[in-house]
């Protein structure tokens, strides 16, 4: 100060440093002071709810009162509602749906995060693994709060903050065999969010014991793969790939790498394909297979190809024409849906959907003797059996059913209905 008692400009600047020093070290404390009390929080609720089980999810009939969303909900889900294609039967349809997911990582945080904020009723999370500082380039649901810490609790907490009305169901164990179909049994979906290969057969083989339909993702590298098996009769995990390769073969993200963004990308498609099913919505990924590489920025998607039969029960779509054309007496099944039976159908074609064939055997069986008698007046000899879907999948796991059934001359019509426009009809609608 001079000797008026100003302060000069150099005490000035002296002074409002050692203040901004002082008020960076508060906020400072304040940040962390917070950081704690949310994780306490967190902690709180979490114990809370798993050790008094304080918490339920509300019931369909506390979400929707006489048709109708409750306003909370309304509000809440109002993006979705003025969906046309979505619309409130979908998000109610969320509400009452229950989704397991299997692993925490790469896949399953950002399919957790979306489940959750989208409003499925009910979402179990299992895995026995616990955070990791070279996790969290990928695995968006954690923290370094929680390093150290159990994913599942790590979570669930994420879930529960960005949606206090879902119930998550923490399940801090190894899906082992000895536990799968008993956690699997309370569920409606299962997502597969593992990174190897025993797991996969392992997950896919419960979910054909139970029914469950299963959204299946994969990522490495820079490329990842999304699929939905068994649903609606599709083709399962062991379709595809009936032997387990060498463990030798197998990679992992721990042993080969991976971009973080790729599994996020993944996830996330996951979190859609569970939403399409939950909500009985769209086209789910069912015998399709939606392959991404990152690096081109490329997204294809390849119908799965089975190969379930030996040649001598399958035909190509030109020799059936040229035995329909010859007049050879023959039943025709298409096992499509009905709802894809009625876009488009072969002449004479009976429908029987894949899901309702083992219940309608007596039709096959009805139609083959009205065939047969026909048939019979001219040379005697049998009518035959085709079977035939939209792409060639479905069709061989009916003549599969079919040949254990007794029906050992059904045979199936190489790559099915898109088979016939290719090579028989050009002008044969597809879809």
């Amino acid at each position: 100060m001079d000797s008026n008692g100003v302060s000069s400009a150099s005490d000035i600047r002296r002074e409002i440093a050692s203040l901004e020093a002082a008020k960076a070290q508060i906020e400072d404390r304040i940040s962390t002071l917070q950081a704690q009390l949310s994780n306490c929080s967190s902690n709180g609720r979490a114990k809370e709810e798993i050790e008094e089980n304080s918490f339920t999810a509300p019931s369909p009939t506390e979400i929707i009162s006489d048709g109708q969303l409750s306003a909370e909900m309304i509000y809440r889900y109002s993006r979705h509602l003025l969906l046309p294609s979505f619309g409130v039967e979908a998000q109610a349809n969320l509400l009452k749906a229950s989704v397991l997911v299997i692993g925490a990582g790469g896949l399953g945080s950002p399919a957790l995060l979306y489940l959750a904020a989208c409003g499925v009723g009910r979402v179990g999370i299992v895995d026995h693994d616990v955070v990791e500082l070279n996790n969290l380039h990928r695995q968006i649901i954690h923290t370094e709060a929680y390093i150290g810490r159990s994913k599942v609790e790590s979570a669930a907490a994420a879930c529960r903050a960005i949606n206090s009305t879902v119930q998550i169901v923490e399940h801090k164990e190894a899906f082992r065999t000895s536990n799968a179909v008993e956690i699997m049994s309370k569920y409606d979906i299962v997502v597969d969010a593992t990174d190897n290969v025993p797991s996969r057969y392992m997950i896919s083989d419960c979910c054909v014991v139970l029914g469950k339909p299963l959204i299946s993702g994969a990522a490495l590298g820079l490329e990842g793969q999304l699929t939905v098996y068994n649903y609606n009769g599709g083709p399962c995990y062991r379709c595809l790939f009936p032997t387990p390769p060498p463990t030798t073969a197998c990679q992992r993200c721990a042993d080969s790498g991976v971009l973080g963004v790729v599994p996020g990308i993944i996830g996330c498609l996951q979190a859609l394909e569970a939403i399409k099913v939950a909500g009985a919505i769209g086209e789910p990924l069912s015998g399709r297979m939606l392959l991404f590489d990152a690096l081109s920025a490329r997204i294809r998607i390849s119908p799965l190809k089975l190969n379930l039969l030996p040649t001598n029960a399958r035909i190509t779509s030109k020799e059936y024409n040229e035995r329909n054309i010859k007049g050879e007496a023959h039943v025709l099944v298409d096992v499509r849906p009905s709802h894809h039976y009625k876009i488009i159908s072969l002449p004479k074609s009976l429908n029987i959907p894949l899901a309702s064939l083992e219940a309608r055997l007596s039709e096959i069986s009805a139609a083959l003797g009205r065939d047969e008698g026909d048939k019979n007046k001219n040379d005697g000899s049998s009518a035959s059996l085709y079977v035939i879907c939209r792409r060639g999948n479905d069709s061989q796991r009916a003549v599969e059913y079919l040949h254990k059934m007794g029906f050992t001359s059904a045979k199936d019509i190489v790559g099915g209905l898109e088979s016939w426009a290719n090579d028989v009809d050009p002008k044969f609608p597809t879809y």
